[in-house]
Formats: structure tokens, C-alpha cells, sequence
């Protein structure tokens, strides 16, 4: 009975409620993306004080902060309880990640401990990676005007140049990134 929920849904099912999501969002008046929480959670803490870019009425923004908040909960109780945490992958795919890569686990975890494990943290060229792509990723999501997920399903759901421009050069950059950045730092 619960496989509808555990299941991934086919495109036609969750592609038509993320359009009702955005319709209802635009109805009301409201913008969806998650990058622009990191700034009404700066201004709630008050990082109005130390930069202007952070002075404004984060309270109106305080329906976001909530869909962050019920993003996490909604991750952990599916990781925890509606998933068994493996991803089926193409054979061919597992096959050239334990060669190429060394990741013996790929198909068996959906967040493989070669890549994600507490051990992993401990060594300081990863460490590094992780700041760094952090850095990278915040200040390309605040240079944009919005995360991926603003720009792909909220801007774009408005008709918005910027946002489809944006998109490109997100997949343009992921392309380059796993194809000759990745190989050359692992």
C-alpha cells in the first residue's frame, strides 16, 4: 500500500505538481528558490547590522524559511524511513566507478561512503574541495540571482530570459566540471 509513496513517481504525476506548486506560488505572489533562504536566515539573525545587502523585512519572507525547515524534515524521514538508500545505476556505470574511481559501493548506496563517509572529512584535500565548491556554489548562486532551483522551475515557470540563461550555464558548468575538472582533481 505505501509503494506509491516509496516509489519514485513517473514524470507525469510529479511534473504536473510541480507546475500546480508554481501556478499557486504565482497566484499568491510568491517566488520559489531555496538560495534566496540563505539571505532572509542572515537578516533573521541579524546580518543587517553588518551589511545592508541584509536589511530588509525578513519576516515576509518567513513561508520560505518553512519550506527550508520542511525540506530537511521531508529528506530525513524519506532517507530514514521511505528509502533503502541504493539507487539502481546503469551496470556499465558501477563497472567504471569501481576501476576508474575506486568506489566499491556504487549500486548498493545511494550516498557511497568512499565519497561520503565520516572518514572522508577527515582528510584535508577533501576538506578543502568541500570549502572551496561550497564558496563556489554560494557566491555562483548569489552572482545568478538564484540556485538552480529557482532559476529552473520558478524562473523559468515565469518566462524569464535571465532564469533560462542562467540554466544553461549551470548544465554548461556541470558538463565541464564531470568531464575534465573532476578527472584532473580525482
Amino acid at each position: 500500500m505505501m509503494n506509491w509513496i516509496v516509489e519514485p513517481w513517473p514524470w507525469y504525476v510529479a511534473g504536473p505538481l510541480i507546475a500546480l506548486t508554481m501556478f499557486l506560488l504565482l497566484y499568491i505572489g510568491k517566488q520559489f528558490g531555496m538560495s534566496s533562504n540563505l539571505r532572509t536566515a542572515c537578516a533573521a539573525v541579524g546580518g543587517g547590522r553588518v551589511a545592508d545587502f541584509f536589511r530588509f523585512d525578513w519576516r515576509a519572507q518567513r513561508w520560505n524559511l518553512i519550506v527550508v525547515v520542511g525540506a530537511v524534515i521531508g529528506g530525513f524521514l524519506a532517507s530514514a524511513y521511505l528509502s533503502t538508500n541504493t539507487v539502481e545505476i546503469n551496470p556499465e556505470l558501477t563497472q567504471k566507478l569501481e576501476t576508474q574511481y575506486n568506489i566499491k559501493s556504487a549500486g548498493e548506496a545511494y550516498l557511497p561512503p568512499e565519497l561520503f563517509g565520516n572518514e572522508v572529512l577527515t582528510k584535508p584535500f577533501n576538506l578543502a574541495i568541500l570549502l572551496i565548491g561550497g564558496l563556489f556554489v554560494g557566491f555562483g548562486a548569489r552572482y545568478a540571482g538564484g540556485c538552480t532551483s529557482g532559476h529552473a522551475i520558478s524562473g523559468l515557470s515565469n518566462l524569464q530570459v535571465p532564469s533560462l540563461i542562467a540554466v544553461i550555464g549551470f548544465f554548461i558548468g556541470g558538463l565541464v566540471m564531470i568531464h575534465f575538472v573532476y578527472p584532473i582533481l580525482f
